[in-house]
């Protein structure tokens, strides 16, 4: 790999700290930190990408390190942050990370263990709010009453989760919104059981 300018290793280290607590920079964010005008970010970033430091998959937030550069690195360190779970991709395929979050110690460290920022108030009354990470271990299948995590219409979505013979229980827990609980039938592919939660906590 190209060596870096000065400058470049300093942009390169700003966009790696903030893909490591999972909120990954705009060129503007960059342009906003160093004090740049946003062309000149964007032809730093053209020189990372140029160098083979980082990847662009796409969108606003798209910018990621590359695998030949976490390969020299020895690897990220930490569970990974998936931004979205879309049906038929692989969860953890690099276009779904957005960076890396340290809590090893405390949810242990298993190769597919994976991290979720929580969307919406349907979990508030059991402490899962909005905004919250929840680590998530893959799973198929989970035990009845679990909470866990499901891939409806292909979105993902956290509930208390309930297998019957014949359908999937997805419970909510606000009773104060009074969200119903979501029936659907064993088979049907809008729904598919990925992962059950091992914890949850928010950044302050």
């Amino acid at each position: 790999m190209e060596p870096l300018t000065e400058k470049q290793q300093k942009v390169l280290r700003f966009i790696e700290g903030r893909l490591r607590n999972g909120s990954p920079p705009s060129q503007r964010e960059i342009a906003k930190h160093f004090g740049l005008a946003q062309n000149a970010v964007y032809q730093l970033v053209g020189y990372l990408r140029k160098k083979g430091y980082l990847v662009d998959s796409g969108g606003h937030r798209g910018l990621r390190l590359s695998k030949e550069y976490l390969s020299k690195k020895g690897g990220p360190a930490g569970i990974p942050v998936v931004g979205r779970v879309a049906a038929g991709e692989p969860i953890l395929a690099e276009e779904n990370i957005e960076g890396y979050m340290n809590f090893e110690e405390l949810f242990g460290r298993s190769k597919d263990t994976f991290i979720l920022k929580v969307i919406g108030d349907s979990m508030v009354d059991e402490g899962i709010m909005d905004g919250d990470f929840v680590v998530v271990k893959p799973t198929a299948t989970i035990e009845n009453g679990q909470i866990g995590v499901a891939l409806l219409d292909d979105e993902a979505t956290v509930k208390r989760i309930y297998i019957h013979r014949g359908r999937i229980a997805l419970k909510s827990a606000n009773k104060a919104a009074g969200y119903k609980t979501r029936y659907v039938k064993r088979g049907d592919k809008t729904v598919r059981i990925i992962g059950k939660v091992m914890g949850c906590f928010k950044l302050l």
